[in-house]
């Protein structure tokens, strides 16, 4: 499954997606909860009794500015959280 945290505005659509399906497998222990400079992922328990990604609810509102840091306005080449995760569940839409 496919899960989406973010939002919508005038100035675009934010959302960071998470595959959970990649996610339950990750074979290197949750690395891009470290990896994110502002502390934005946590694990928790889904309905199917799977430990998971997620970002946490704070952080869905202001993810335009929270990624900022690791998305400068010049561009980017690799970001922290999905270099880190070598399954490829987390994935941003802007």
């Amino acid at each position: 499954m496919i899960a989406n945290y973010g939002y919508k505005d005038g100035s675009g659509e934010y959302y960071i997606s998470i595959d959970t399906d990649k996610c339950i497998n990750c074979a290197v222990a949750r690395a891009c909860i470290s990896a994110c400079p502002k502390q934005m992922f946590e694990t928790l328990v889904d309905d199917y009794d799977d430990e998971v990604v997620w970002v946490k609810k704070p952080n869905c509102r202001t993810l335009s500015y929270d990624c900022s840091e690791c998305k400068p306005a010049s561009g980017y080449n690799s970001l922290p959280c999905t270099t880190a995760c070598t399954p490829g569940a987390v994935k941003h839409s802007w």
